[in-house]
């Protein structure tokens, strides 16, 4: 199986997600930090609001409250001291459940202390309970109970004090790593700009070096190398346009060795159509009938009809030009006709007519003589009363149009789809061996090829026939009368 190019897209694609994932990292982790070290700090500092405001309730409210006991304000269970001592002890547990259990912390021994305290507090409600008790009994042991809260007062201040410490030693700590996560940033940073220019360079790397070889492909193709192919491009966008180059050039070199074929045909054609016109039958049945003519002492018609037979070959070679005027390819026919006319006398009977404005007009030479010489030979000559062949020209829609007709015997059905399907195939017809004087027997095949090779067209001879003849016509543009037919062919193709 062959192996897929890599893909740009896929590639920028994953280079845009490893980038974005480096640059997601510092982020992230300093998002991670910053939460972990708020919880934390959020935490200490609402612990040491709580410790603070506990602080109070022990050295002072307690004692109050006691005191009021003992100077006999209040009896002990008015003055709420239990409530107040359980509501202390309550939320010190709360604050041991927020600290390790392994810390030696100053909560735990405020705790222990606090249960002392109770006792003393116990101990002045049996005191003023007894009446064999005194009240200076009762007032010592509210001086134990004051040394015992200001005791705790001051854990809790300690507490505060070492909490402090502690968020003062988060707090740094928390500047430090938010120094470290900004320095590994910036070396990612950097690290995603040197992967992103590498990555740019590579890409840019891949694509130069795939249109290099397309350029060099093209260089060739451009020498005339049509054997040159582009190797396979490992870029996936590219791959596609690689194939379609290579395609492109073998079309061309198919092009190229059909329009070799199509110059070989055409010079085939024009070999056949010289030889046609200067074939040994055509010229030696003429220059008998010039002799016969100068026999019979009529010295005029054989100056006519030896005016019309150098004429008629001055036309054919044109001095190895391939095209004339309408002009005089209608005096190359006239000359055909009137010495054909002089050989076949009363067989043979033909009028050329055409527009005049088609006179100055260039066309290719030699498509209307081998027509009227397949009338001729095919469709006059061995009908018995002979026949006449009509020539008409005219311009329509920027198109030279001929039409030769006959009133010739015709083509059977049969003959004529034989004939129009050996020119669809572009072959020429079987002739006859026994033909006395070929030409014509590939006139129509010779033609038809030369006006679709010359005039590039899909198209050249349309035939029709009956009983009472046959007409052969065909259209060819109209060029402009100034105009080379190396120009011509060049716009056309």
């Amino acid at each position: 199986m062959k192996k897929q190019g890599k893909s740009l897209s896929g590639q920028l694609w994953f280079f845009t997600r490893l980038i974005m994932i480096i640059l997601l990292i510092p982020a992230v982790t300093s998002l991670v930090v910053m939460a972990v070290y708020a919880v934390s700090f959020q935490s200490s500092v609402s612990l040491m609001g709580s410790v603070a405001a506990l602080r109070p309730v022990v050295e002072e409210e307690i004692p109050e409250k006691l005191w009021s006991v003992v100077a006999g304000r209040s009896s002990y269970a008015d003055s709420g001291v239990d409530e107040t001592i359980r509501e202390v002890n309550d939320a010190l547990d709360r604050f041991l459940t927020r600290i390790p259990k392994d810390a030696d912390s100053s909560i735990t021994v405020a705790r222990r202390t606090m249960d002392t305290l109770a006792t003393y507090a116990d101990r002045i409600e049996q005191e003023m309970s007894s009446e064999n008790i005194p009240v200076t009994v009762s007032e010592g042991t509210l001086e134990e109970v004051r040394s015992v809260a200001n005791l705790v007062g001051n854990m809790l201040e300690t507490f505060i004090e070492d909490e402090a410490l502690e968020a003062n030693r988060k707090s740094l700590s928390f500047q430090h790593t938010v120094r470290n996560v900004v320095g590994i940033s910036i070396l990612l940073i950097l690290g995603s700009l040197l992967v992103t220019g590498w990555a740019g360079r590579r890409q840019t790397q891949s694509v130069r070096s795939a249109i290099g070889h397309l350029e060099q492909f093209t260089k060739e193709l451009a020498g005339g190398n049509l054997q040159a192919r582009v190797e396979t491009i490992p870029v996936e966008e590219l791959s596609g346009l690689t194939r379609d180059v290579n395609a492109m050039a073998e079309q061309l070199g198919d092009l190229m060795e059909q329009n070799r074929q199509k110059q070989e045909n055409l010079k085939k054609a024009e070999l056949r159509t010289l030889q046609a016109q200067i074939n040994p039958h055509f010229l030696y049945n003429t220059l008998d009938t010039i002799v016969w003519q100068a026999q019979s002492g009529k010295n005029d018609e054989v100056v006519a009809l030896t005016k019309s037979l150098s004429d008629f070959f001055r036309s054919s070679l044109s001095s190895g030009e391939d095209w004339v005027t309408v002009e005089q390819e209608l005096k190359h026919l006239n000359g055909y006709l009137s010495i054909q006319k002089t050989r076949y006398r009363d067989i043979l009977n033909y009028d050329v007519t055409a527009d005049p404005a088609m006179n100055g007009y260039p066309i290719l030479k030699l498509l209307l003589q081998p027509l009227v010489e397949n009338a001729l030979y095919h469709g006059i000559k061995y009908r018995r009363g002979g026949g006449v062949i009509h020539v008409r020209g005219s311009i329509k829609d920027n198109m030279l149009c001929f039409e030769v007709q006959d009133t010739g015997s015709g083509m059977s059905p049969e003959k004529l789809e034989e004939v129009r399907e050996a020119m669809r195939q572009g072959r020429q017809m079987r002739r006859d061996p026994n033909e006395p004087e070929p030409g014509g027997g590939f006139g129509l095949y010779n033609v038809d090829q030369r006006i679709r090779l010359y005039y590039n067209q899909d198209h050249g001879l349309q035939i029709e026939s009956s009983p009472q003849g046959t007409t052969v016509s065909f259209a060819v543009p109209a060029m402009i009368p100034d105009r080379t037919q190396t120009e011509f062919m060049q716009q056309e193709k």
